[in-house]
């Protein structure tokens, strides 16, 4: 079945295997949920993942962090720029996501990057999810 909006299926099949206590989530690849996979990966969210490739576009294989109880790293997942609707900031109108304790995930004209690396290079562009 066709997704009309990849990146929120993305998202959500995270949120909801890390709510089913699953080790790790496949999600169908493509170069913007790597993207989005490594930065993740960067800030702690995740474990890690993996790309497999098959005979049609691939697969992300997530494996999902969680504490010492078995909480989630991931608190909350909120998409903020949707097909109906593009949210787009400038470097200056970037927001800080829980005060500082999240993150935002922006996609600029030098890629997909964290608010933090957005407001230091000096550059906006689409707030793609904030992520706490």
């Amino acid at each position: 079945m066709a997704v009309s909006d990849p990146i929120a299926d993305f998202l959500n099949r995270i949120k909801n295997g890390q709510k089913a206590r699953f080790d790790k989530v496949d999600i169908p690849a493509s170069r913007m949920k790597a993207s989005l996979s490594r930065i993740l990966k960067e800030e702690g969210y995740i474990k890690n993942f993996k790309l497999i490739k098959d005979d049609k576009q691939g697969i992300i294989r997530v494996q999902i962090k969680y504490g010492e109880h078995r909480e989630g790293a991931i608190t909350g997942i909120k998409r903020v720029s949707r097909p109906g609707c593009r949210v787009y900031v400038g470097h200056d109108e970037i927001p800080r996501v829980m005060n500082g304790m999240g993150i935002g995930i922006v996609s600029t004209s030098k890629g997909i990057m964290t608010d933090r690396q957005a407001r230091k290079e000096g550059i906006g562009g689409e707030l793609l999810c904030s992520i706490w």
